[in-house]
């Protein structure tokens, strides 16, 4: 009986450990740019006079075959969403929004996991 318990204390820590997180959002930026794959320059806030658009990078690790999604929420409401596959395990994946000069203040992208849960969280502000 004591083995039992044991093993079904073994198996139930195992069951749990395979439901966490696959792996890590090793980097997550707003750049003006992405050139080769890299954010050209990390920005957190931009004017509507000088840019119009934004694109928001991610560097994923261990997350080969889930789908992560970008989020691009503005006054709490969601304005664009893109879906990735990862095929790889390190796999860059980045959007570009185009701001009209009417949407000034704050802006945040959610990275999102297959279940929707938030991986990352990042805002700028656009004035």
């Amino acid at each position: 009986m004591r083995y039992f318990i044991k093993f079904a204390l073994l198996a139930l820590t195992i069951g749990i450990g395979n439901n966490a997180v696959a792996g890590e959002v090793s980097r997550a930026l707003f750049t003006i740019g992405v050139d080769n794959r890299e954010p050209v320059i990390m920005v957190t806030s931009i004017s509507a006079d000088s840019y119009d658009s934004i694109s928001f990078f991610t560097e994923l690790t261990d997350f080969n075959g889930h789908t992560v999604t970008h989020q691009w929420k503005y006054n709490d409401k969601v304005m664009f969403e893109k879906s990735f596959e990862v095929g790889g395990a390190r796999w860059r994946v980045w959007t570009s929004k185009t701001l009209i000069p009417s949407w000034t203040g704050t802006w945040t992208v959610n990275v999102l996991d297959d279940d929707r849960t938030t991986l990352e969280s990042k805002s700028f502000d656009y004035n």
